[in-house]
């Protein structure tokens, strides 16, 4: 049986484009994609599943790629890991990657810190959905 598509708009769907994202980050070993863009994207799974994780509580946000304005836009009562509060590092990729002149090289260092830290948020996020849905 083909998987149920998510409701357009809600939280699951913007999981859907979460896991996009970072399964797009982790496309490495290809000369003729930089790094630099292999982070937008980890910073934009990051992103998406803040977003979702909002969506699933009823709580609204503006357009922004800060992470750390969607992390703080998090309920209090939501206990949030510090590797989640610590892609808020992840918000500089966001725009500054995406043209030349604005951000320094990447390192193979800050690509894997960069994968691995959306990663974490996105886990995290599912769980925090997941148990929104009951």
């Amino acid at each position: 049986m083909p998987e149920r598509k998510p409701e357009p708009g809600s939280p699951d769907e913007w999981l859907l484009y979460a896991k996009s994202d970072l399964a797009l980050a982790r496309t490495d070993g290809s000369p003729d994609i930089m790094p630099k863009m292999l982070c937008f994207h980890a910073q934009q799974a990051a992103e998406k599943a803040l977003k979702a994780v909002l969506l699933a509580e009823n709580t609204d946000f503006p357009n922004t790629h800060n992470l750390r304005f969607l992390l703080d836009k998090i309920p209090s009562r939501i206990k949030i890991p510090s590797e989640v509060e610590d892609a808020a590092l992840l918000t500089d990729y966001a725009v500054s990657s995406r043209y030349p002149g604005h951000l320094e090289d990447i390192t193979q260092e800050d690509y894997l810190e960069a994968l691995q830290l959306a990663g974490v948020v996105l886990e995290w996020a599912e769980m925090i959905v997941e148990g929104n849905d009951g």
